[in-house]
C-alpha cells in the first residue's frame, strides 16, 4: 500500500479542553492528534458519502420514474365532441 504524505495543522484549544482530551486519549490508547486525525477523516468521508448520495438522487429524479401507462392523449382528442 503505498504511504500517504502527512502535513502537520496547529489547533488552539483550552486547556480544560485539552486536559480532558488527554484524559480521554489516554482511555482510548491514542493521543490527542490521533483523535483528532481519526475525526477529521471521518467527516471527511462522511460529506463525501453525502456528496455521492446526492448526486446519485439527483441522476434518478432527473432520469424519473416509468410507472407504466401508455402515452397521453392530445389536447384535441379530450375535447373532441
Amino acid at each position: 500500500m503505498p504511504q500517504t504524505q502527512k502535513q502537520n495543522v496547529t489547533v488552539s484549544l483550552s486547556t480544560q479542553v485539552i486536559h480532558k482530551a488527554k484524559i480521554l486519549a489516554a482511555k482510548r490508547s491514542t493521543s490527542i492528534s490521533g483523535m483528532l486525525a481519526q475525526q477529521i477523516e471521518l467527516l471527511v468521508s462522511d460529506d463525501e458519502a453525502q456528496q455521492r448520495a446526492a448526486a446519485s438522487a439527483i441522476a434518478r429524479m432527473e432520469r424519473g420514474l416509468r410507472l407504466g401507462g401508455g402515452r397521453l392523449p392530445s389536447r384535441e382528442d379530450l375535447h373532441a365532441r
